[in-house]
């Protein structure tokens, strides 16, 4: 493949957007070829807005989900800006999927903790949906997530219904609930739920995904826990521009994100500078 087709976008529609909170919006998209994105879970694409530029974003839909892919996108600079003022119909450009997504191959018939916050749920969503869609070939599958207000909670409908099924153990907390707001969770930040939970250390993978200050903390966690640090995977999804590995900005010593990741595994970058 030349590289001027690594930098071309597919031309694509949006389908249908929904509003999850005040600065996050869920949008439906389709290539206009007609062909499947091919996603695996915990891989991104670059979406392009015609006259404002591109961005990366994580997709948030499973591929076992026929037909139209999804992308949950958080209201912060020009390109997510201008998709949220767009409509139904609208076109936009789409390069990939790329990057390293989780390896669900290995992680089949082992016992999965995704730990999730904030925006984190939305690549985490991909594989929880896949999980769920191919429930028999993975073990028990716990889901922590945790965003700082009730207001910020992203797909709350399906959370509920994560929270209410014999399949998986879902528990879910925030930073602060202010006065007056019903919650029916845990109030504490996500790390707050890991020492109450049972796990065998020698048959869990944890899979994690949220802003970089978590993952100190929720690494103290694990290691408290018993957890061994190749049990662990990381998604490292910042600093991302190109995609493709050309512009050097997601660089982390000889690693590129956007190539190399954006999921790692605990034990291959615990020591480098700068990685978490």
């Amino acid at each position: 493949m030349s590289k001027d087709s690594l930098f071309k976008p597919e031309k694509a529609t949006i389908l249908s957007k929904r509003t999850l909170t005040e600065s996050d919006k869920l949008f439906e998209i389709e290539l206009d070829n007609g062909e499947k994105l091919n996603q695996e879970p915990g891989q991104f694409v670059q979406l392009f807005v015609p006259g404002v530029g591109e961005a990366p974003i994580s997709i948030t839909s499973s591929p076992t989900k026929e037909g139209p892919f999804e992308l949950c996108i958080r209201a912060v600079g020009n390109v997510t800006n201008a998709i949220h003022q767009m409509k139904k119909g609208d076109k936009i450009g789409i390069r990939g999927p790329y990057g390293e997504g989780f390896d669900i191959e290995f992680l089949e018939g082992k016992d999965i903790l995704l730990v999730g916050g904030g925006l984190g749920l939305a690549p985490l969503r991909s594989l929880i949906n896949y999980i769920l869609d191919k429930r028999e070939d993975f073990g028990e599958t716990t889901i922590l997530y945790g965003c700082r207000r009730p207001c910020e909670v992203l797909f709350e409908e399906e959370i509920e219904r994560w929270t209410e099924s014999c399949d998986i153990d879902c528990r879910k907390t925030v930073d602060i609930c202010p006065g007056g707001v019903c919650w029916t969770g845990n109030v504490g930040v996500i790390t707050t739920l890991i020492p109450d939970m049972d796990f065998d250390p020698e048959t869990t993978y944890a899979v994690i995904c949220g802003p970089p200050i978590m993952y100190k903390f929720v690494m103290e966690e694990l290691d408290k826990a018993g957890l061994p640090d190749d049990h662990r995977f990381l998604s490292l999804e910042r600093r991302m521009r190109c995609g493709i590995g050309e512009c050097g900005h997601c660089q982390i010593n000889n690693l590129y994100v956007c190539q190399d990741g954006p999921v790692f595994n605990y034990a291959d970058i615990k020591d480098l500078e700068e990685a978490l």
